[in-house]
């Protein structure tokens, strides 16, 4: 950061405005830290070497050297270090010496290696760095792109020239292992495996992968290769597990960072009560979204290069929308250098935001995760957090893109007015003096492991020594699989005989189908897509959807042909889906007796349905009026933790009949906003219902759910740490300041029955007396927890 952009300075210059330092809460300074050479391996080729340092890097990082060594020796190893540690030179210095040595070989094609990015982003910015490596090195490096993006003959070309192949989970799943015998001599070379981020493969989409890169080794086994793994991770709990429980083979972590640090100064950031109420009354904080644009405005007004992070695809667009309106006002040069980042873009506009970045050209991004994710974004100055994004390894990886050649940076997160975020800008100790998670998921889960078996079958027919490589769960998933007649068993093996493809029974994403188009309506133009799960809550009729800084209203919604016809308009309102939710129990696996009440862990059905939409405004969220709409019940089988009181418990914490359901609501509410602090989980990604007397349990009961069919980990999670978790929620709601419930502590922006009823005193002393008979938390703390694509509370 240049001295005038030094982090105290841009703070202070933000703090400055009228009442503005009261917001924030805490402040952390994380002084430099120096780095720590050693040298590459013998084995590194010495053109690797020579090409590496003259990108400037004369020698490596202790931790590039360890995996580079790792990594030669035949070992899979995985690399997990700080945001800007160098982890991809760990990887390519190997992989680009196998490619040299294959080039030299007598048997012509020599060695490959497949490179992995969560995002097609990632992927190309990849393939910039491999290409500036490998230019030195002649034609024996010939990297190229194979994901959703690249033209046909593109696809050809690196299909059959290609030596490392750079692409993701979803076309392995889907384009290369299906037509494996077309890439055969690639398989059959193929000496390293790269598996990058690979943190973000968590809970059910981290359960898909892992299925996938199991198919991978089979695979590559009918060929005769056995590639080893490179993994690069984000700092995290037990690495080496994770990575372990990801590809199904041992894996030794490498997680002590070498690498230098920039000064990087970090605020949390309350915004202010407004004069608005909200529901039944309550206060209202101003918005995250309008508090981040007002900061985003203020650092590219200096001259600050700034990325702000935010949840949502509409959260970007807003964010830019605003200051690009209010940068007009001070310059009109000036709206043109703030843009929106965000997936669902058609492949030529994020191209072109990823060169605007690169360049300079753009002062201020307002970006989903799309861009989070290792893009190196060079030079940037600061970081907004738009909400806590849900994990803390999250968190440090967003606020690790500022400051990334090593200078000072600064980094803020902007609360939102919710119970989780509330709770941590007033706990800063949560953030920083807490180890991040560890990145867990359930390879197991039937729902994922069967359509992947399938899949297997239609690769290569399956046999009793797949067992091994696909788990406990495979004699009987193939038994009911052949009874379903989706596999035919012919001698010892399984096949697939039927004439659809295998891989298209599931969606490694699980977004529940296929994605919905959004088509303007006058032109027939196609805007982008929304994932098949989110389109009942983002583009039902009357949503308000945004689309490169223009608004458009839904039309109509037709989830048959998987179409949202829109039309541009400009309300000054943004609109939010509203849901009602039951839940019936189908199993309990476990239960504990707390004192009188009990803490329940199963299997259960969800039926869950969008019935109405509200209209707010814009920047103070006020709501302005809601809208009934009629869109079909879904039906989820998944899993959920619940805990029951009796009459004699209610009587102790003097809650009656009359305020039973509001303290039953809010204790619901704020538990699934702070279980994001106790599972890698995202509070719109699991669900709740509360009631006074539930016809299962036939005692007042609480649920919270996995939003996902088969379960993601995080009940499992919740019901392993329930003590600790329900006793923040008790924590979080008792130390907040309203007087009859709010934002912060028990309303919910997604309640299906408008936030009533809800009693605050009466869910604090409900949960002190269920916690008061708790015995110690079951001990192990291994359960799988993840991210699945959402059901929200009721």
């Amino acid at each position: 950061m240049a001295n005038n952009h030094h982090p105290r300075t841009v703070l202070g210059s933000l703090a400055a405005g009228a009442d503005r330092a009261a917001r924030i809460t805490h402040t952390e300074h994380m002084p430099p830290r120096p780095g720590r050479h050693a040298d590459w391996p013998d084995r590194i080729r010495a053109e690797v070497v020579e090409s590496v340092r003259q990108t400037g890097v004369g020698r490596p990082w202790q931790h590039q050297a360890q995996i580079a060594s790792l990594a030669l020796d035949g070992v899979s190893a995985v690399v997990a270090t700080g945001t800007a540690s160098g982890k991809s030179l760990a990887y390519l210095a190997p992989t680009l010496s196998a490619l040299l040595d294959g080039a030299e070989a007598p048997n012509g094609r020599g060695a490959t290696t497949l490179y992995l990015a969560p995002t097609k982003a990632l992927a190309a910015d990849q393939r910039r760095k491999v290409a500036t490596l490998a230019a030195p090195l002649g034609d024996a490096v010939r990297p190229a792109v194979h994901d959703g993006d690249t033209a046909p003959e593109e696809r050809e070309w690196a299909r059959t020239y290609a030596n490392y192949l750079l692409t993701n989970p979803d076309m392995l799943h889907r384009g290369i292992l299906p037509q494996h015998s077309r890439w055969a001599s690639f398989l059959r070379a193929l000496r390293y495996v790269v598996v990058d981020e690979c943190h973000t493969y968590r809970g059910v989409f981290g359960s898909h992968v892992a299925q996938v890169l199991r198919r991978l080794r089979r695979v590559c086994a009918r060929y005769g290769a056995d590639p080893v793994f490179l993994l690069a991770s984000a700092t995290s709990a037990d690495p080496g597990e994770a990575a372990t429980r990801l590809t199904g083979l041992p894996v030794t972590a490498v997680t002590e960072d070498a690498s230098p640090r920039g000064e990087l100064l970090f605020a949390l950031w309350e915004p202010p009560l407004t004069e608005l109420a909200g529901e039944h009354g309550a206060p209202v904080r101003r918005t995250a979204t309008a508090e981040t644009a007002e900061l985003l405005t203020d650092l590219a007004v200096q001259g600050v290069r700034t990325v702000a992070f935010v949840r949502s695809r509409r959260g970007a667009e807003l964010i830019a929308l605003i200051a690009q309106d209010r940068l007009g006002q001070v310059d009109r040069s000036l709206p043109g250098r703030v843009a929106a980042y965000r997936g669902g873009y058609l492949p030529e506009e994020r191209r072109s935001l990823e060169r605007a970045l690169h360049s300079g050209e753009l002062l201020g991004l307002a970006a989903t995760n799309a861009l989070e994710l290792g893009v190196d974004v060079a030079g940037l100055d600061a970081v907004l957090i738009t909400g806590y994004p849900g994990t803390r390894a999250s968190l440090w990886q967003q606020a690790g893109r500022a400051g990334r050649t090593g200078e000072g940076a600064l980094a803020v997160l902007v609360a939102r007015d919710d119970p989780l975020d509330t709770y941590l800008v007033h706990h800063p100790e949560s953030i920083f003096r807490h180890p991040v998670e560890a990145t867990v998921l359930d390879p197991d889960n039937p729902y994922v492991l069967a359509p992947h078996l399938c899949a297997a079958a239609a690769e290569t027919p399956l046999t009793e020594k797949d067992a091994e490589l696909f788990g406990p769960e495979f004699s009987d998933l193939v038994a009911q699989l052949e009874q379903r007649r989706l596999l035919r068993r012919r001698a010892r093996s399984w096949y697939w005989t039927r004439r659809e493809r295998a891989v298209d029974l599931t969606d490694i994403r699980g977004s529940g189908g296929r994605p919905v188009q959004v088509v303007e309506s006058g032109t027939g133009r196609l805007l982008g897509t929304v994932d098949a799960d989110a389109a009942h809550t983002a583009v039902h009729d009357g949503a308000v959807h945004l689309h490169q800084g223009r608004t458009y209203v839904v039309r109509s919604l037709d989830l048959e042909d998987s179409v949202a016809l829109v039309e541009e308009s400009s309300p000054p309102w943004t609109t939010m889906a509203r849901d009602t939710t039951s839940v019936s129990v189908l199993e309990t696996e476990t239960e504990v007796p707390w004192g009188r009440g009990r803490l329940h862990f199963g299997s259960v059905e969800v039926t869950h349905q969008v019935v109405s939409y509200l209209r707010r405004k814009i920047v103070t969220g006020e709501v302005l009026g809601e809208t009934k709409l009629d869109l079909p019940p879904r039906i989820l089988r998944t899993r959920a933790v619940w805990w029951t009181v009796t009459e004699d418990q209610l009587d102790a914490a003097t809650v009656g009949p009359e305020i039973l359901p509001g303290a039953l609501h809010a204790a619901e509410h704020a538990s699934i906003g702070l279980l994001p602090l106790f599972a890698t989980c995202d509070r719109w990604d699991i669900g709740g219902v509360s009631v006074p007397l539930h016809p299962d349990t036939l005692l007042p009961t609480v649920f919270v759910y996995d939003g996902h069919a088969g379960g993601a980990g995080f009940a499992e999670r919740a019901f392993r740490t329930a003590r600790e978790w329900l006793t923040a929620t008790g924590e979080a709601i008792a130390s907040c300041e309203c007087e009859s419930g709010c934002p912060s502590c028990i309303q919910s922006p997604k309640c299906g029955n408008g936030n009533d009823p809800l009693h605050k005193a009466g869910a604090v002393r409900l949960l002190r007396e269920l916690l008061a008979g708790a015995a110690e938390e079951p001990t192990t703390d291994t359960g799988p927890s993840g991210t699945a694509d959402g059901t929200p509370e009721g």
